[in-house]
């Protein structure tokens, strides 16, 4: 497949071609674009036929629901029912902004967008360059990452270009992702709304304006929903070539734990790269990547070091554990899956 590439600067839009990348959405084909948490794959979010291309250009199971991103918080009326008073204070405190509401949906979407559930996903980005695509395709876009499924999902334009060139039929790149970390899905489908991905819009930011808000408890184990409500939550995700532990415990002791591994394997000619927080940095060794000072920036860089990870070619990967709070719950909730669950606890 010829991909169409448009290279656009989020601070001086060029719109004429941007409307041909919104043409190619309105055809009922592919495009790629980036937001303000990760680089998303598009299609028309009600036309099935485009939806199946998204799918296709993923290798994704179909059963995983897909978020459609709108330009407007109207459209939210025409996609979904039951829109209660709680989804509003959430729509007008937090959009647009990198937060996922799970409404009950209408029949005009389809359930190929929908995951077979008769819910709906829906997000309104910030990104100007992806608030721009959607208003000039004039249709709401289902929009999963832009990453072969199971691997980690993309925040910069080089990410897609390599990975997905020739799979779809159009990239805008445009820049790095703010956040690094897709948006925070939140369920307004039960009693009391329930956070289904963690994100940057944190439990506490929920709870200071909708009250109680609960965690599916799903997100701590290993066993994968029968039926997934929101995406990340079955399968293996945003995992890198080389195998990943997650490393937790008194600090000293995490170091020298990994430390002796990476010497062990040093020995059996196993390759290994270290995760950690910048402070620690030289105190290991191994292919030692430090993903920042404070956990915003350990969010925002995780997917591009597991994906240097990839490029440096090693075999194993450790990761220092991080602390659950705020925006580190949702770190951890990324790690783990890319983990597959394996903690070493020291």
């Amino acid at each position: 497949m010829k991909t169409i590439i448009s290279k656009i600067d989020m601070n001086n839009i060029d719109l004429e071609e941007l409307k041909k990348q919104a043409k190619l959405l309105r055809e009922g084909k592919t495009v790629i674009f980036p937001t303000e948490t990760v680089y998303g794959l598009g299609a028309n979010a009600l036309d099935e036929s485009a939806v199946k291309k998204i799918y296709e250009a993923k290798g994704r199971p179909s059963d995983n629901p897909l978020i459609v991103h709108i330009y407007d918080k109207s459209e939210v009326y025409d996609l979904a029912k039951d829109v209660s008073e709680k989804a509003e204070v959430i729509m007008d405190k937090f959009w647009p902004g990198p937060i996922t509401i799970i409404l009950n949906k209408k029949d005009i979407v389809p359930k190929t967008t929908s995951g077979g559930l008769d819910t709906v996903a829906i997000r309104m980005p910030s990104h100007k360059i992806a608030r721009e695509i959607i208003k000039e395709a004039g249709v709401p876009i289902a929009a999963p990452s832009a990453n072969i499924s199971g691997r980690p999902s993309p925040t910069k334009a080089n990410h897609v270009y390599e990975e997905m060139n020739g799979r779809v039929s159009g990239i805008v790149l445009g820049g790095d992702s703010n956040f690094g970390l897709e948006s925070t899905v939140l369920d307004l489908t039960v009693d009391i709304p329930m956070i289904l991905r963690p994100g940057s819009i944190t439990k506490e930011d929920l709870e200071k304006v909708i009250n109680e808000v609960t965690i599916d408890p799903s997100l701590s184990k290993k066993e994968d929903n029968k039926k997934a409500k929101a995406p990340g939550m079955k399968y293996t995700h945003y995992a890198p070539n080389a195998d990943v532990y997650i490393v937790s415990g008194d600090e000293d002791k995490v170091i020298d734990r990994i430390n002796n591994m990476t010497e062990d394997n040093s020995k059996n000619n196993i390759k290994t790269g270290v995760m950690c927080i910048s402070k620690n940095k030289k105190q290991y060794i191994g292919e030692v990547i430090a993903l920042g000072d404070s956990l915003e920036e350990v969010g925002s860089n995780l997917f591009d070091v597991l994906r240097e990870m990839d490029k440096r070619n090693v075999d194993i990967i450790y990761s220092e554990a991080f602390p659950t709070e705020g925006v580190g719950q949702a770190i951890m909730n990324r790690l783990l899956k890319s983990a597959g669950y394996k903690v070493i606890e020291v």
